[in-house]
C-alpha cells in the first residue's frame, strides 16, 4: 500500500471522526446561564478544540492502522468488496 493511499485513508477517517468528537463536552451559553450579548445562546462556552483535534487524531490513527493492517494482511482485499455494477472483463 502506498504512502499516498495511507494518507488519503487517514484524512477521510480523521474528517469523519471529527464530526463524532465535536459534541464531546459541549456546554452552551444557555446551559451555563452566561449569554454574551450579540451571540447565539446555543454557542459553546468553551469549545476545547485543541482537545478535540488531539482526540480526533488519535482515534483516526488507530482506525487507519486497523484498516491498513486488514488490507495489507489479506484478511479483506479490494477484490472482496462487491461492486454495485458489473465490470467489463
Amino acid at each position: 500500500m502506498s504512502v499516498g493511499a495511507v494518507v488519503a485513508i487517514y484524512f477521510i477517517v480523521w474528517w469523519t471522526s471529527l464530526f463524532a468528537v465535536l459534541p464531546w463536552g459541549v456546554r452552551s451559553q444557555a446551559e451555563s446561564a452566561d449569554i454574551t450579548p450579540g451571540t447565539d445562546p446555543g454557542a459553546p462556552v468553551r469549545p476545547l478544540m485543541l482537545y478535540k483535534v488531539i482526540a480526533t487524531s488519535l482515534i483516526a490513527l488507530v482506525v487507519t492502522a486497523g484498516i491498513v493492517y486488514i488490507m495489507t494482511s489479506g484478511i479483506i482485499s479490494l477484490e472482496d468488496i462487491p461492486l454495485p455494477f458489473k465490470t467489463a472483463e
